[in-house]
Order: structure tokens, then C-alpha cells, then sequence
């Protein structure tokens, strides 16, 4: 795969991510920072590491499924994992200038 074609899947895994709310902060978990990095492999295989605001967070049985099915639900990726992790914590200073302007934060 070249450059362009990794770049372009990682855009349109972002574009799904940014669908997926945090059903406790009206902002997607794309702009909370939620994500830390995302993985494609060779065989279109696409690995989100990912955390949770913590770890006692009402959706940590559903949210990362929801992750995985919708970027499993695009036509270029086989297979999709979430690894979740708390290292680093996450903290407010994770989130974009957008989310912290549509949270009354700026």
C-alpha cells in the first residue's frame, strides 16, 4: 500500500470515530482524545488504541464494541481491534480546542 492509500484509510477510520459519542459529554470521543493511535496493517487490519475518561466509565463494556463495528463496517478494513488502556490517563487537557470550546472550556 502506498503512503496516500495508509493516509487515506486513516482519514475515513477518523471520519467513523468522530460518529461515536461519550454518552456523558455531548462531544465525540475523536475530539475528547479518547484515541491515542491507530494501526493499519498490509492486510487492511486496523488496531485503535484507545482509553476510556475512566476506567469506571459507564460504557466500557459497549463503547470499545462500537469502536470496533464501525470501523470494521468500512469496505477497506478486514478486521478491526480496540486495545483499551489507561496509560497515560486520560485528562481534559486531551481534548481538541473544539471539544473544549463546544464545553464551554475556552
Amino acid at each position: 500500500m502506498t503512503e496516500e492509500v495508509i493516509q487515506e484509510i486513516g482519514d475515513k477510520i477518523v471520519r467513523v470515530l468522530k460518529t461515536i459519542y461519550d454518552p456523558e459529554i455531548p462531544v465525540d470521543i475523536y475530539e475528547l482524545g479518547l484515541i491515542y493511535d491507530v494501526f493499519v496493517n498490509e492486510d487492511n487490519d486496523a488496531k485503535i488504541l484507545m482509553t476510556l475518561t475512566s476506567p469506571n466509565c459507564p460504557v466500557a463494556e459497549t463503547l470499545p464494541v462500537e469502536v470496533e463495528e464501525k470501523v470494521k463496517s468500512l469496505k477497506e478494513i478486514n478486521n478491526a481491534e480496540v486495545e483499551i488502556t489507561f496509560d497515560p490517563t486520560w485528562t481534559q487537557e486531551m481534548m481538541s480546542e473544539e471539544a473544549k470550546l463546544e464545553l464551554g472550556m475556552l
